[in-house]
C-alpha cells in the first residue's frame, strides 16, 4: 500500500487478459516460428526447393513484423499494466529476479538483432551463415522462455523460496519443468497455426497443399507435446490448490475444461483439413483455427492465473497486494494507517485496497448482484468473513470499524430497494433470492458447506429460531438482518428444501 491506487474502468482481470493473452499468443509464435523457419529452410535447401525458399523469405517478413513490432510493444504494455495494477507484486518480481530479467532481456536483444539480420540476409548472406543466424535466433528465443517460465511458475509454486529467499529456489520450482515443456509444445503448435494462416492465402495448387500438410503437422506435433506435459503440469500443482479449486472455484476449472474442448476441436481441424482435405484449408478455416488457438491458450492462462487465487505469489502476497508478513500489523493497526495515498473517503479507499483488484460494483466479478437489497451490517459481516466465502478469498486484514466503513460504502453503491421490489418476486421465489444473497455465498446445495440435511423438515418456529441465532451458528456467520418480508420468504423457501426447489439464481 505504498503506491497510489489505479482505478480502471474495467476489471483488472479483463485488462490483464486482453493484453497478456494477445502477447503470449505472439511471443510463443516468436519461438516456434523461429524453429519453423530455420528447420524448413534447411529442408528446402537440401531439396533445392526454390519455391519453398521464396515462401520462407516472404514468411520471414510477416514473422518479423508480428513478433518484433506487436510482440515487443505488447510486452512493454504488460510491464506498464502490472506495474500499475499490482506495484507491490511487480516490485517483488523485479527485486527477486533482477538477474533473471537481465538475462532474459539480453536474450531478447539477441533475438531482435538476429531476426532483423535473418530477414535482410536472404539475398546477401551465404546459405550456411543464414541458417547459423536462424539457429542463433531460435536458441536465444527459447532461452528467453527458459528464463521467463521460471518467474511465471514461481508465482504459482514458489517452493522453498518462501523459507530461504534464494532466487534459484524460487526459479526451479515444482511446476518449472512441466511448464517449460508444455509451453514449448505451445510454441510448436502456434508455428503451425500462423504458417497455415499465411499458406492459406497462396494459390491453391499441389505445392500449396503440400505446404498445408507440412504446416498442419507442426500443429499436430505441438498438440501432441502439450497433452502429456499439461498432465505433468497438473500433477505438479500442489494437491491442496487443486482440491480447493475443484470444490469452490468455478473459474479455473471451467477455464481448463474449455481449453480441453478447444484443443480437441483444433486437433480435428488440423487433421481433417490440414492433413487429409488440404485443398479445403482456405483462409476462413485458417482464421477459425487461429481463433480457437487464441481462446484455447487464453483459457489455459486464465486457469494458471485463477488457480493460485487468492494469491498473486502463493503464500507470500495476496492478489490485492497485501503481504502475509505484514498481516499482523494490518490487523493491529487497521489498513487505513498503512495507506500512503488516501482519497479522503475511507470507504472508497478500503474498497479499492481490499476488493477492487478482483471485483467491481457492477462490472467484472460484480458485488451488486450479491448485495443488492441487503444492508450495511450484513455486508460488513461478510467482509469480515471473506476467507469463508466460495471462491477462495483472502481473509479480512482490517479492523472491525474498517469493515463497517467498507460495508457502508458498498451499500451506498448498490440498489438499496427491497429485493421484492427490485426483482418483482414473492414467496418461495423471493426466498430463493434471499437465500442466494445471504446464505448462498458460503452454502451451496450439493456443493461446499451444503446445509440441506440441517434445513430439511423443520417447523416455522425452528427456522425463525435458526435465523435469530444465525451469528452464533458458526465462525464467520453473519446475523440475519433482513426485513420481515425477506425473512418470511426465506422460511417459505426453506420449507421447499428437498423438494426440487434448490437451483441457484443465475449469476450468483
Amino acid at each position: 500500500m505504498n503506491y497510489p491506487f489505479w482505478d480502471v474502468g474495467i476489471g483488472y482481470g479483463w485488462l490483464m487478459a486482453i493484453i497478456s493473452v494477445l502477447h503470449v499468443f505472439v511471443s510463443h509464435f516468436a519461438i516456434g516460428g523461429g524453429l519453423y523457419l530455420v528447420l524448413t529452410e534447411r529442408l528446402a535447401r537440401k531439396a533445392n526447393d526454390t519455391a519453398r525458399l521464396l515462401y520462407l523469405e516472404k514468411l520471414s517478413k510477416f514473422f518479423v513484423l508480428v513478433t518484433l513490432v506487436f510482440g515487443a510493444l505488447s510486452g512493454v504494455g504488460i510491464w506498464f499494466i502490472i506495474g500499475l495494477l499490482n506495484p507491490a507484486a511487480t516490485e517483488l518480481l523485479i527485486h527477486n529476479f533482477v538477474w533473471g530479467w537481465a538475462i532474459e532481456w539480453t536474450f531478447f536483444v539477441i533475438e531482435i538483432a538476429s531476426a532483423i539480420l535473418y530477414y535482410y540476409g536472404w539475398k546477401t548472406m551465404s546459405a550456411k551463415n543464414h541458417m547459423i543466424l536462424g539457429w542463433i535466433y531460435f536458441v536465444a528465443a527459447w532461452l528467453s522462455l527458459v528464463v521467463i517460465n521460471g518467474i511465471l511458475a514461481f508465482m504459482l509454486t514458489p517452493g522453498d523460496w518462501l523459507t530461504t529467499g534464494e532466487m534459484w529456489d524460487g526459479f526451479f520450482n515444482a511446476t518449472y519443468w512441466p511448464s517449460l515443456f508444455f509451453r514449448t509444445g505451445v510454441c510448436i503448435l502456434l508455428a503451425g497455426l500462423y504458417t497455415l494462416l499465411v499458406a492459406s492465402r497462396l494459390t491453391n495448387d499441389a505445392s500449396k497443399q503440400k505446404l498445408i500438410r507440412y504446416n498442419a503437422t507442426w500443429g499436430v506435433v505441438g498438440l501432441a507435446v502439450m497433452a502429456p506435459t499439461f498432465y505433468w503440469y497438473w500433477k505438479a500443482i500442489p494437491a491442496d490448490l487443486i482440491a480447493t479449486a475443484m470444490q469452490t472455484m468455478a473459474t479455473p476449472i471451467r477455464a481448463i475444461e474449455t481449453s480441453y474442448w478447444l484443443a480437441g476441436i483444433l486437433a480435428a481441424i488440423l487433421i481433417v483439413f490440414g492433413i487429409f482435405l488440404t485443398r479445403f484449408y482456405h483462409l476462413a478455416v485458417a482464421i477459425l483455427a487461429m481463433l480457437i488457438g487464441l481462446f484455447g491458450f487464453g483459457e489455459f492462462e486464465w486457469f494458471r492465473e485463477s488457480i493460485r487465487k487468492p494469491w498473486v505469489v502463493s503464500g507470500y502476497v495476496y492478489a490485492h497486494g497485501l503481504e502475509v508478513a505484514h498481516a499482523s500489523d494490518y490487523q493491529a493497526d487497521g489498513l487505513l494507517p498503512h495507506m500512503a495515498y488516501r482519497t479522503g473517503n475511507d470507504g472508497l479507499d478500503l474498497f479499492n485496497r481490499a476488493c477492487r483488484t478482483c471485483h467491481t460494483i457492477d462490472g467484472y466479478k460484480p458485488m451488486a448482484p450479491i448485495f443488492n437489497g441487503t444492508d450495511p451490517a450484513f455486508i460488513a459481516s461478510v467482509v469480515r468473513g471473506t476467507d469463508l466465502l466460495k471462491g477462495n478469498m483472502p481473509s479480512w486484514m482490517g479492523t472491525t470499524e474498517e469493515s463497517e466503513k467498507l460495508g457502508l460504502y458498498i451499500h451506498s453503491q448498490i440498489d438499496q430497494r427491497p429485493m421484492s421490489e427490485q426483482y418483482r418476486l414473492a414467496d418461495v421465489a423471493l426466498g430463493r433470492r434471499v437465500f442466494d444473497s445471504r446464505c448462498g455465498i458460503c452454502h451451496q446445495f450439493g456443493g461446499p458447506s451444503d446445509k440441506t440435511v440441517s434445513l430439511t423438515g423443520l417447523s416455522v418456529d425452528d427456522y425463525n429460531n435458526l435465523l435469530d441465532m444465525a451469528a452464533d451458528l458458526g465462525e464467520g456467520m453473519p446475523p440475519f438482518t433482513a426485513d420481515s418480508t425477506d425473512r418470511a420468504a426465506l422460511i417459505q423457501f426453506f420449507q421447499t428444501i428437498g423438494k426440487g426447489e434448490t437451483n441457484a439464481t443465475p449469476g450468483l
